[in-house]
């Protein structure tokens, strides 16, 4: 049986430290379920007493059923001038009501004559009476032991001197804090090892990235002894962050004899972390290893008809195994293998045009060297291969548009866009008022297209994005515009390329609505073909 290790997540505390992170207690409570199903051992809920959300969430997770998680309250050892019974923050804790306390204690003889400003031995007495105060409460207790990489470099036997306070008062598990971020691997294993050898508690591991390091010094302190593993989901966390769980899990379960989390959840991997990124607002970062989009991107000509023959040629582990995906990405660098992978992938037969397929490649290249880029705009990709290999038609036509900005003397701005289009060889002319003058124009289009197609009302726009692509050309420089559009769950990404943001917004918006109209009016004709075909068999019986 593989050896358990204790996944301790901290993103609703340690995480909601690190910038632009932030948690209402709604959302922490949805990101504790989701923690509890994922099979994590314990969820840091906050520091209670410290801000009214934190308060909220404990007072909210009481009467909050999990099926395997436990909630942890987290706070200090009580101050010098208090005693434990008359701390306010150790009554913090023990009012929150959770069955286990993180406490932090000071480790490093630094902070306790120049933070602290009290003598060594009181700092022992001050571990020592708050673990015992919060045992006698009938609490599970993890003591974290801040600052304990570089407190033992400083001073060994003080560092150790503290955790055998700790472990006397009863503190159910150590925990080593390299606070700072800054310890190398070898100087984690070493002094895991020696710390394993003087007491005889669980030992775990706290890892900053301030060196991103934090991920390998959470496994080789595992390898080391510790039993006991804390981190945040994607890293988030103060400065660089914490040691990323949705890396650290995987490597030690997928990779090693150990087990992190139930085995049928590791395909949850991704889910989770796209979860925690939705609700913390935040966009994922696609080259997270593991959960990113990228993970298993391929886009070297080379690469992808190596993946095509054998994955394990370029991949470490199945993307499958974790929740993930291969993606084949179309470039510059693309060859005949990633044209064949990706039109396979779209459900795009190719092989009956197999002798266009030099010319498609041939046009990307020209495409991406003026600076389109299609590894994120797959629905611009799909229309331009089927233009260039189908009878093709596009469901509308643009005759011109013009688009005015106003900007009064009061401040006020406004935009407003007019567009003539022709649909089955119909003009329609068409204007709209908008926040900016794309929202007006992407208005106006829909206003021109709705009669013909009243499908597109259910489009949505959900994010936009302008890239400069030469810097050096100042305002006058050409700009790349990338759309993601969604209706009823499906996302569809599209691109648009010129030295003009409003024709470039365009070429994006048209590409957009044209991929919609063909999977709409595609699925319309398989609609309407299985209701001939039941018609029919009803006449027939």
């Amino acid at each position: 049986m593989a050896d358990k290790i204790r996944i301790f997540d901290t993103t609703l505390r340690d995480g909601t430290q690190g910038e632009k992170v932030c948690f209402s207690a709604d959302d922490k409570l949805r990101i504790a379920d989701r923690l509890d199903q994922f099979g994590i051992d314990y969820i840091e809920g906050g520091w209670p007493g410290s801000n009214p959300k934190d308060m909220e969430f404990f007072e909210r997770v009481k009467g909050r059923k999990f099926n395997h998680a436990k909630i942890v309250a987290f706070g200090s050892t009580r101050r010098a001038k208090n005693s434990p019974e008359n701390d306010a923050n150790l009554a913090a804790m023990l009012e929150a009501d959770t069955p286990v306390v993180s406490i932090f204690g000071k480790s490093w003889l630094l902070h306790v004559l120049e933070a602290l400003c009290i003598e060594p031995e009181e700092n022992l007495d001050i571990i020592s009476s708050s673990i015992k105060y919060l045992k006698d409460h009938d609490k599970e207790v993890i003591y974290d032991a801040e600052h304990f990489f570089d407190g033992y470099k400083h001073s060994p036997d003080y560092a150790l001197k503290t955790l055998l306070a700790a472990e006397k008062a009863g503190a159910d598990v150590l925990v080593l804090c390299d606070t700072n971020g800054g310890t190398l691997p070898t100087e984690v294993s070493e002094i895991v090892r020696k710390v394993r050898n003087t007491v005889s508690m669980p030992i775990g591991i706290h890892a900053h990235n301030d060196c991103e390091l934090a991920v390998a010094n959470s496994i080789i302190a595992v390898e080391a002894g510790c039993t006991h593993v804390q981190g945040t989901v994607n890293g988030y966390g103060e400065r660089c962050g914490n040691a990323n769980l949705c890396s650290v899990i995987p490597n030690l379960q997928k990779k090693q004899s150990f087990q992190c989390i139930p085995e049928k959840q590791i395909k949850n991997l991704v889910s989770v972390s796209r979860f925690v990124s939705e609700v913390a607002n935040l966009n994922p970062d696609t080259r997270l290893p593991y959960v990113g989009r990228s993970a298993f991107a391929h886009k070297g000509g080379i690469h992808v008809s190596a993946v095509m023959k054998n994955e394990q040629t370029y991949e470490h582990i199945s993307p499958e195994s974790v929740g993930n995906q291969r993606r084949v990405l179309v470039s510059d660098l693309s060859g005949k293998s990633n044209v064949h992978y990706k039109t396979d992938e779209l459900g795009i037969e190719l092989e009956k045009y197999g002798h266009r397929v030099p010319e498609i490649v041939q046009k990307l290249k020209e495409l991406e060297s003026n600076g389109f880029q299609f590894e994120a705009a797959e629905a611009s990709f799909e229309l331009l291969v089927k233009k260039m290999t189908e009878p093709w038609n596009d469901f509308f036509s643009l005759e011109g548009f013009r688009v005015i900005i106003e900007k009064n003397a009061d401040g006020e701005a406004r935009s407003e866009a007019t567009i003539r289009l022709n649909c089955n060889g119909s003009i329609e002319h068409s204007a709209a008022e908008g926040n900016g003058p794309v929202h007006a124009l992407d208005l106006a289009l829909r206003k021109a297209l709705q009669q013909f197609y009243p499908e597109i009302a259910k489009v949505q726009l959900h994010d936009y994005k302008v890239r400069v692509l030469n810097e050096k050309d100042g305002t006058g420089a050409g700009v790349r515009v990338l759309i993601d559009s969604g209706e009823n769950g499906e996302s569809w990404s599209t691109v648009g390329v010129s030295q003009n943001i409003l024709d470039a917004s365009w070429q994006a918006l048209s590409d957009s609505v044209n991929y919609y109209l063909l999977n709409f009016a595609k699925q319309k004709r398989a609609n309407n073909n299985n209701t001939e075909t039941k018609a029919n068999i009803h006449v027939e019986s």
